[in-house]
């Protein structure tokens, strides 16, 4: 939702340089936003149910706009149960 918000103040999607920091502090490089909201889109990064940075890739390679991706318990690409990797593209 964050992203979406951004994307509708601003017209694009933070680039993968950007990351999710540009949901919390003003890209200062790169694309720069020029409509950003005065409080950010969100407080802190945030991290995966693990506790690990999310994998953020924009444009995204498996779906249009983005991908988000975390690689689960293991944190390692692939796996099965709590280890299975979790993307935005396959969460239909």
């Amino acid at each position: 939702e964050s992203l979406g918000l951004f994307k509708l103040d601003n017209g694009f999607y933070p680039s993968t340089d950007q990351g999710l920091e540009a949901l919390v502090t003003k890209p200062e490089t790169g694309r720069i936003p020029t409509r950003y909201s005065v409080d950010g889109y969100l407080k802190k990064v945030p991290l995966d149910p693990w506790d690990k940075p999310y994998i953020y890739i924009s444009p995204g390679v498996n779906s249009p706009h983005f991908d988000l991706t975390s690689h689960g318990s293991d944190n390692e690409p692939g796996g099965e149960g709590f280890a299975a990797d979790i993307n935005n593209w396959k969460l239909d």
